[in-house]
């Protein structure tokens, strides 16, 4: 989704010195944000084999307890959070999840790594709400599409560093170290935040949000025919996070570090470019179509659906390029049309429905049919998910292209 704030500003308008700080510091946190949240994944096989011994299901539950409190929390503080020194609450939220997670490695007992994953997740819900709201109201309107941008750049590049990196820290040292690494960095920029001045305007509407906002979104059906969709997609994209570099290591023999690198590779490189075509490509074509943006990701995420079947079925080495294919189509972009005031509180209605419907229950899921069957077969659930997505988009395209045109300023 396109980036919070709508002050209108003129072409010519210049960002100031501290803009470019904050959006530095930021993006840098926003880094470290997607690099905790896939440090699990890349140690799984690790934490299987350690004393705590967890199932698949036990294991899943461990992912799918962050995005549970991630989710529960999301919509307080994109409803409330807005109103007080924001550079203040980022900083409590990032050490909160820093110190939770640099904590997750001195864990002697699964409920204790359980409850410090969930930790993390309340910490990073302060983080996905009101940090991008910041970041945009730092910045004249004609430059906030740049902005966010570079900001959202730093999602693959930190899933892929949190998952290269933490394989090999397990690897080399063992899995409590690949948490202190993620963990003990968020802390100092925690501190950095502290000095980090509010920003001079506030986008209108974003602070008084509160529940009629929210009811507010939720008469909005061409908002919610696009989070259903998104919650399908999530839980697929989810799962295939979660399990992808165990399943490779049990499925296709890999090791710890390479299953790793496999997986960052692909987010970084394949999801990085499938972003940037997706959204060049919904540029161009929307003289032609006013929901290009939602076709380019409904078509893109039919077509990754049978190339994520394959890469989960094939035989070697083609099921490599599935996956990278499969990753690149996946990371096509999307619009959502909200009020623009309501812009901060979409995004964490956006982040409750499609976490509890989407990535919350899929790794847990995933892992419970694992146990009873294999991973091999538990991850065929994947594509299918991915297909309803894609499907429930098409329509959603179809239908917003056959309705009257919103009044100015209405998207997002």
């Amino acid at each position: 989704m396109s980036a919070p704030g709508s002050a209108p500003a003129g072409a010519g308008e210049r960002a100031s010195r501290t803009a470019w700080i904050a959006l530095a510091a930021l993006t840098g946190i926003n880094l470290l944000n997607y690099f905790d949240r896939y440090v699990v994944p890349a140690i799984q096989e690790q934490l299987r084999a350690s004393p705590m011994h967890p199932s698949d299901e036990q294991l899943g539950a461990l992912t799918s307890a962050f995005f549970y409190a991630y989710m529960v929390f999301s919509p307080i503080f994109g409803a409330y959070g807005n109103r007080g020194n924001r550079p203040r609450l980022l900083a409590a939220g990032v050490a909160v999840w820093s110190v939770a997670t640099a904590l997750g490695g001195f864990a002697s007992s699964y409920g204790q790594l359980l409850s410090s994953r969930a930790v993390v997740g309340i910490g990073e819900a302060i983080y996905a709400t009101i940090g991008p709201a910041l970041l945009a109201d730092y910045f004249p309107a004609s430059m906030r599409g740049r902005v966010m941008a570079i900001f959202y750049a730093a999602m693959p590049v930190g899933a892929a560093a949190g998952l290269g990196l933490s394989g090999a820290i397990a690897v080399r040292y063992g899995w409590p170290h690949a948490f202190f690494v993620a963990g003990i960095p968020g802390i100092a920029l925690a501190v950095g935040l502290l000095f980090v001045p509010e920003a001079k305007d506030r986008a209108a509407g974003e602070s008084t949000v509160g529940v009629r906002g929210y009811l507010t979104l939720a008469r909005n059906l061409p908002y919610v025919i696009i989070v259903l969709g998104l919650s399908a997609y999530t839980f697929g994209v989810g799962g295939t996070a979660a399990w992808l570099p165990s399943w490779l290591q049990r499925e296709r023999g890999l090791s710890t570090q390479a299953a790793a690198i496999v997986t960052g590779a692909a987010i970084a490189l394949a999801g990085g470019l499938g972003s940037i075509v997706g959204g060049w490509l919904g540029d161009r074509l929307l003289p032609r179509w006013r929901e290009s943006y939602l076709w380019v990701s409904a078509v893109s995420t039919l077509v990754a659906a049978p190339l994520a079947w394959f890469a989960f079925t094939g035989p070697a080495p083609a099921y490599l390029v599935a996956t990278f294919l499969a990753v690149f189509f996946l990371f096509f972009s999307i619009l959502s049309v909200v009020p623009a005031g309501l812009r901060a509180a979409a995004m964490a209605l956006s982040i409750l429905v499609i976490h509890a419907l989407g990535d919350a229950p899929a790794p847990k899921i995933i892992g419970r049919i694992s146990d009873t069957s294999s991973l091999g077969h538990a991850m065929l659930i994947v594509p299918v998910a991915i297909l309803l997505g894609g499907l429930i988009w098409l329509y959603a395209a179809w239908r917003g292209e056959r309705a009257p045109r919103p009044a100015e300023g209405a998207t997002m």
